[in-house]
């Protein structure tokens, strides 16, 4: 499973009638808390309907809930979804059916229901009752890291969410270079963040030089804007996107940081065509990725910031 997963949880899960007691129902909801606002997100159905129905006093909805609903919004953890099945849900069951439908369309990783409805949908190892979710393949299989190929296709894999969800990004490798054969595939991966409203902010960050110890050579600024305006001005015109690209005297660490998640990645943004050629990318807890945000905002001064611009102009 990548390092961000995306749910659907059915009006059930917060309704307090849905469990033997009120105490339990807070339980259950704290249970999944944490996983949902630090390496999850969740799927608003039909255009953003399944969200609106918790706002109404027609449930009995628990306190947690609606905190964690509130949350979601807050942090843009909602990922509204498109309309699937013809009417309205007007039961726990048709939020599942429409669940169901919206995995046919883009795949989700886990819908979380509760025991009222769950025996309906034995059939779909998808369906999994909240209180049985450490039981559960698709819940117990996260992990804070995962060992992947060093190819393109494996990283738009794996950052397909934040790719396509997240409103900030930040690719972190001191040696990025789009010209080198090593990096012929970065303009990709950034330009699967675009074609969409509203666009999202776009940064590269990078050193000042190439190569290491007495080899160590230090770059002409204007050397590297040109280099990333040769190849990816075309494609961030194409993609609608606008990247701001930060070089700086030094650094080693490489990330890719957003506003959904943060990840450490052992070989940055590099491919390559040899086999068994694999790289290991570890999830970072939400205080050291907002500490690494803040390393790489010029007003930290924790780097001399050598040079500044935006791709296209």
């Amino acid at each position: 499973m990548a390092l961000l997963a995306e749910y659907v949880l059915t009006p059930d899960v917060f309704d307090v009638t849905s469990y033997s007691g009120d105490d339990v129902c807070g339980l259950r909801l704290q249970a999944v808390k944490d996983v949902l606002l630090d390496e999850g997100l969740v799927r608003n159905l039909r255009d953003g309907e399944w969200a609106k129905i918790f706002a109404g006093d027609h449930r009995p909805w628990h306190h947690r809930g609606k905190e964690l609903i509130k949350k979601l919004v807050v942090q843009k953890r909602l990922i509204s979804h498109p309309v699937m099945n013809p009417s309205s849900p007007t039961s726990d069951s048709q939020w599942c059916d429409e669940a169901l439908s919206s995995h046919g369309a883009v795949p989700l990783d886990g819908i979380v229901v509760t025991d009222n409805i769950a025996g309906a949908y034995s059939r779909y190892p998808l369906v999994a009752p909240i209180h049985k979710l450490a039981t559960t393949l698709w819940w117990t299989n996260r992990s804070p890291s995962v060992r992947l190929a060093r190819t393109l296709a494996n990283y738009r894999t794996n950052l397909n969410l934040i790719l396509r969800h997240a409103n900030s990004i930040m690719f972190i490798d001191p040696h990025v270079d789009p010209s080198r054969p090593q990096y012929r595939d970065f303009v990709q991966l950034v330009q699967a963040a675009g074609g969409r409203t509203p666009v999202p902010l776009i940064e590269v960050h990078r050193v000042c030089y190439q190569g290491s110890g007495q080899s160590r050579q230090i770059l002409n600024s204007s050397d590297i804007e040109a280099s990333f305006r040769a190849h990816l001005s075309g494609a961030m015109q194409t993609a609608g996107l606008v990247i701001e690209v930060f070089v700086w005297d030094d650094f080693h660490g490489r990330y890719l940081i957003s506003d959904l998640a943060g990840i450490s990645l052992q070989n940055g943004f590099d491919t390559t065509s040899a086999q068994n050629a694999v790289t290991t990318w570890t999830r970072l807890g939400r205080k050291d990725r907002d500490d690494i945000q803040r390393e790489f905002d010029p007003a930290s001064n924790r780097h001399k910031l050598w040079h500044r611009f935006t791709v296209p102009q």
